[in-house]
Parts: C-alpha cells; structure tokens; sequence
C-alpha cells in the first residue's frame, strides 16, 4: 500500500542539536518522505545552522522546507492519527506498541499519520503524549535504551515504510544471456588433449597410469564447462605444447631421472 507524500509528518518537539534536525531530515527523505515539523526548536534558524545543513547531507530540500510552529497543536493540524514516541507507558496515557506491533494495520487504515519526538535529553513531555493516540516504544538493551534522536527517526521511518509496502532491495539486474554449455564431446576432446601435453611434459607417464584423467573428468563435468571455458582450456594446452617444442623436456619421468 502506498499513501500521498503528505499523508505522514514527522514531529521534532522542541529539538535542541541542530545536527539532529539536519539528520532527521536525511532520514526521512531516504525512507520516501518529506514532511518534517519543528516545534519551537532552539535554533529559531535551525535551517541554516551548519550543524543541521552538515548532517542533512543530500536532505537540504527538506531542511529548508521544514515548518517551524510554536506548538504541537499547530504541527498536529490535519493529522488524524498521532504516533508518540516514548520508552515507558505513561498513566492515564494511550496504548503503548512496538513499530512492529502497531505500524501494518495502521498502514491499512488509510489515516493522515504524524510520528511526534521529544527532546533530546528529557522526551516527550506527558501533556504532550496524552494529544496522542497511541504511543510506539522501540525494543531495545533494558540496560541501555537511550536512542539518539535522528537514529529513532530514522527507524521508525523504517518501520513505518516497511509497513506501507517496502521498497525493492535492489533494482532488477538486467537479464544476462546464458552461455552455451560444452557437449561430452568438447570435454573429452578438451581431457584428450590435455592428456597429451600432460604426457609430452612429463607430468603423466602412459606406462604408469593413474587415476589421473578420470579424477579431471570428474572435476570437468562438476565445473559444467562452457564451450567458451572449454576452448580457453585448449589454448592453454596449444600454449603449454608450443613452450615443450621450443624447450624439449623428457618424455617421461624415468627418462627425467635419466638426465645428469
């Protein structure tokens, strides 16, 4: 399911690091999405702070196309379904979910969706949670769950568009014409070939066999050659013949012993 670029907002309440901003920005335009509000950041220029346009990094359209508003009231404004993030359930607070838990069945309901963050060092205020309707808790360490604020961004922006439908892993590989593979006659005419450069270099001696040949048999016909993999193997041979001519070596290894 795919819904409107301006169907999901993500909220800042009062950020304080103008590199989080910047990094939040990134975040969601990399997950598809551009609506990005801030409420009464420390920065009243948040979006022209070099900490912010550094970490943006490829996101400056939607730094610079952040709404700055004095409350979340006014970022909530046609919002029909409000996500807050916190660590802990609050009393007399909305349910609390994982992403995982609450997203899909959000993603089928068609609503107008804003995910609401905190600041950096003390989150979301409880008045703040209470404007919302449900609130997301991440999974994380219970002996250390403190997220930086644009790495929660950028997960349940993730989440959030896992749930929408995802996007392709990779982008389809052109199709790739399969090469011809080598008949039994290339392989043996290739093993027979081989067999005598083998032969002529010494290596193979044919009053003495061995398993030699069927175990490059066998190793042939699990490689599957190609007809193109088989010719290469018969230059090497024609190669390996061509330097035995012009160097002769001793036909066997008992004539190689024989040689002072």
């Amino acid at each position: 399911m795919s819904l409107p670029a301006d169907s999901t907002r993500f909220v800042l309440v009062r950020p304080s690091h103008a590199g989080n901003v910047g990094a939040a920005a990134r975040a969601i335009k990399v997950m598809g999405f551009a609506d990005l509000v801030l409420v009464a950041p420390r920065f009243a220029d948040v979006q022209q702070h070099a900490d912010a346009v550094a970490m943006a990094s490829g996101a400056a359209d939607v730094l610079a196309a952040a709404r700055i508003v004095d409350s979340l009231a006014e970022a909530l404004d046609g919002i029909t379904w409000a996500c807050a993030t916190a660590m802990t359930p609050r009393d007399f607070g909305p349910p609390t979910f994982a992403p995982r838990e609450h997203l899909p069945a959000l993603a089928a309901q068609g609503h107008r969706v804003a995910f609401v963050f905190g600041r950096e060092r003390t989150g979301m205020d409880n008045a703040d949670v209470y404007r919302c309707h449900a609130c997301l808790s991440i999974p994380s360490n219970p002996d250390y769950g403190s997220l930086n604020l644009s790495q929660a961004v950028q997960l349940l922006a993730y989440e959030w568009r896992q749930a929408l439908g995802g996007w392709p892993v990779v982008a389809a590989a052109p199709a790739v014409r399969a090469a011809p593979l080598a008949d039994g006659a290339a392989v043996q005419g290739a093993l027979a070939h081989w067999q005598a450069v083998l032969e002529r270099i010494g290596f193979l001696d044919p009053a003495a066999p061995t398993k030699l040949m069927p175990r490059l048999n066998q190793l042939l016909n699990r490689t599957q050659l190609t007809t193109d993999e088989v010719h290469i193997l018969r230059g090497i041979a024609r190669a390996a013949e061509q330097a035995a001519a012009a160097a002769p070596l001793p036909r066997t290894p008992a004539e190689r012993g024989k040689q002072g």
